[in-house]
C-alpha cells in the first residue's frame, strides 16, 4: 500500500487496564503499531488509561496521555494536537466502542480526523450481535440456532423455544462482560437481566450452547486489493464451554483434518470479505 503523505500525526487509542480473562495482545499489537508508525516519521499521540503496559513507557510514543478512555479526553487531546488520523484497532473493543461513540458525536468530523485501519460500519457489524447474525445467514455461514432479545419478555420466549443449556451474549460489551452459559431454568432470569443491563443498547443474543464441541480459531489478514492470507490456526485444548481466556491454546491446530481446515478457511475468507 502506498504511503499516505498527508498523514503527519496519528492518535492511537489503547485498551485501558487488562482484566483477568481478557487477552494482553492489545498491548503487544499497540506497541508494534507505535514502532512501525514512528519508523515512517509520523508523530504518534497515545491515549491509554493503563500505566502498566509497555506501550505507555515514556520512550514509546511522542505524546502519552494516561487519561480515562472517554470522548471528553479525546476532545482535550484533539484541541492540543494537530492530529490527522486515528487508529482505533489496537485497543480491542474498548477502543472500537470509543471510536464509534466519538463518530456518533461528530468529534472526528469536527477536528477533521480520518479513521484509518477500519471502517465504522465494519465495527458496528461485528459488535452488534443481531447485525452479525443476519449477515452470516445472508452469506450462508452456519451458526448455532439463535435469536436477539431487547427485552426480558422476549428473552423468556426464546428460552422456552430452545430449552437449556443456552448462551447469553450482550452486544457492544468488553471482554465478554455480561455473557454467560445458562445450564438450568432457575438461573435464567437473573443472567438474562444481567446481560441486558451490561449491553449499552440493551440487547442480547441468545443461542443454543454448543458445549463439548472442539474449538478452533483462524487468524487472517486482508489488504485493500482483496488479497487474503491465513496467519495461523489455533486449537483450544478445552472444548466449547471453557472460556478461551481460561484455556490453553496451541498454534498451529493439531487435530484439524485438512478437509475441515479448508472449509474453515473458505468460510473465514467469505466472512472477512462480506464485513
Amino acid at each position: 500500500m502506498p504511503k499516505n503523505k498527508s498523514i503527519k500525526s496519528i492518535l492511537i487509542i489503547g485498551s485501558g487496564p487488562i482484566v483477568i480473562g481478557q487477552a494482553c495482545e492489545f498491548d503487544y499489537s499497540g506497541t508494534q503499531a507505535i514502532r512501525s508508525i514512528r519508523e515512517e516519521g509520523i508523530e504518534v499521540v497515545l491515549i491509554n488509561s493503563n500505566p502498566a503496559t509497555i506501550m505507555t513507557d515514556p520512550q514509546m510514543a511522542d505524546h502519552i496521555y494516561l487519561k480515562p478512555l472517554t470522548t471528553k479526553s479525546l476532545i482535550e487531546i484533539l484541541k492540543k494536537h494537530e492530529i490527522d488520523a486515528v487508529l482505533p484497532t489496537m485497543g480491542g473493543q474498548t477502543a472500537l466502542n470509543l471510536c464509534i461513540e466519538a463518530d456518533d458525536k461528530g468529534i472526528w468530523e469536527d477536528f477533521n480526523v480520518d479513521i484509518i485501519g477500519v471502517d465504522i460500519e465494519a465495527i458496528k457489524i461485528t459488535e452488534d450481535r443481531e447485525k452479525f447474525r443476519v449477515l452470516m445467514n445472508k452469506i450462508g455461514i452456519a451458526q448455532a440456532p439463535s435469536q436477539t432479545a431487547t427485552s426480558f419478555l422476549k428473552g423468556k420466549e426464546i428460552a422456552q423455544e430452545y430449552g437449556f443449556p443456552l448462551v447469553i451474549r450482550p452486544s457492544f460489551t468488553l471482554g465478554g462482560s455480561g455473557a454467560s452459559i445458562v445450564y438450568k431454568k432457575e438461573q435464567f432470569d437473573e443472567l438474562l437481566q444481567r446481560g441486558l443491563e451490561a449491553s449499552p443498547i440493551h440487547e442480547v443474543l441468545i443461542d443454543k450452547a454448543l458445549l463439548g464441541w472442539k474449538e478452533f480459531e483462524l487468524e487472517l489478514l486482508r489488504d485493500k486489493n482483496d488479497n487474503v492470507v491465513i496467519i495461523c490456526t489455533i486449537e483450544n485444548m478445552d472444548p466449547m464451554g471453557i472460556h478461551t481466556g481460561d484455556s490453553i491454546t496451541v498454534a498451529p491446530a493439531m487435530t484439524l483434518s485438512d478437509t475441515a481446515y479448508q472449509r474453515m478457511r473458505d468460510m473465514a475468507i467469505k466472512m472477512m470479505r462480506s464485513i
